[in-house]
């Protein structure tokens, strides 16, 4: 069973984005008001200021990898419906960089293992900045309409940091290195984008403004994408009530996995790469086998749309929640 440990509150406004930080050593939370909460998850205690300084909400935070840190203050970014993208250092409490040049709200960001800030944007692109000094390094253009969603081929190794239960390690950021590089393999770090105008972009955003492909068959809005945890496929969510698989590497179609019956809103991998759920809007959660690409299991139970859905790191616990406001842990 999950138990709720600790309540806490600071903000004004309806929270709408937190993110762990990867060594678990602090919970970051923004709110509607446009304010960033960093908190003590053991004591459930707010720590130092509340980082204010976007005029409208908070769409998406990340805080940068536990092994570009090398020792210095933990560092978060946040995107803003404000078109601005911030970086914040959360024990000075102070803003570091504010990264300006999108002409329409961020809808998405990722702090990349190269140490780039990607940042997704209703004005159809997405930005690649490097926050050593704030430089606008290049923009990918090729959408034509928003850019709903990103993914990065190595936001699993990011996300667990140093906590790769393979390897054993004691939560350094040598530990974090080791782990990223395991998983980003011999290569750059690859990139997928959705968008509100059906398709699908891979890129090469380190070096490259040209994307590797444009991935095509979605009839209506994608609302997300994601790289499987080994980066060798992608998965994306539409409206159009389906969710398709493609090719991590060179972005080629592999299958549909048709069952919805309403939009697909998101969706997540398995630790091991062989499952993936669905959340949807026909109120069901739905595992799907990736090596038949066929339906496994139907997973009734909530009372209205499920909005959100997560597969835990460690393999044993999907979690979902929506509409019903109710959250729902199911044994993998």
């Amino acid at each position: 069973a999950v138990v709720s440990t600790q309540s806490t509150g600071a903000h004004r406004q309806w929270v709408l984005v937190i993110a762990w930080h990867p060594a678990s050593k602090y919970v970051a939370s923004a709110c509607k008001k446009g304010d960033i909460c960093i908190w003590d998850p053991k004591s459930g205690t707010h720590i130092g200021k509340i980082l204010s300084g976007h005029k409208k909400y908070i769409s998406s935070l990340a805080w940068q990898p536990l092994h570009c840190n090398k020792g210095g203050a933990p560092l978060i970014a946040s995107g803003s419906k404000d078109n601005t993208i911030k970086v914040w250092d959360v024990l000075r409490g102070q803003c570091m960089l504010t990264l300006s040049s999108h002409t329409q709200g961020v809808t998405s960001i990722r702090w990349s293992g190269d140490d780039l800030i990607y940042s997704a944007s209703q004005d159809r692109t997405i930005k690649v900045w490097r926050p050593s000094d704030g430089v606008l390094c290049r923009t990918l253009q090729g959408h034509g309409h928003w850019v709903n969603s990103m993914a990065l081929s190595t936001d699993y190794a990011t996300r667990i940091g140093a906590w790769d239960p393979a390897l054993q390690g004691k939560g350094q950021s040598e530990d974090a290195l080791t782990v990223y590089n395991k998983y980003k393999g011999v290569g750059e770090e690859f990139m997928v984008s959705g968008s509100d105008d059906f398709t699908l972009f891979l890129w090469h955003p380190a070096k490259s403004n040209k994307p590797v492909c444009r991935m095509t068959g979605h009839q209506q809005l994608i609302n997300q994408v994601m790289f499987s945890p080994n980066g060798r496929k992608i998965a994306s969510a539409s409206f159009d009530k389906s969710v398709k698989v493609w090719d991590g590497k060179s972005g080629k179609f592999v299958a549909t996995l048709r069952g919805h019956v309403r939009a697909v809103y998101q969706i997540s991998w398995s630790a091991d790469c062989k499952l993936l759920v669905s959340g949807s809007s026909d109120s069901t959660v739905k595992v799907w086998c990736m090596r038949t690409f066929a339906l496994l299991q139907d997973l009734p139970g909530h009372a209205d749309e499920v909005y959100t859905v997560d597969w835990s790191p460690c393999g044993t616990k999907v979690v979902s929640g929506g509409k019903d406001k109710v959250l729902k842990i199911w044994r993998a």
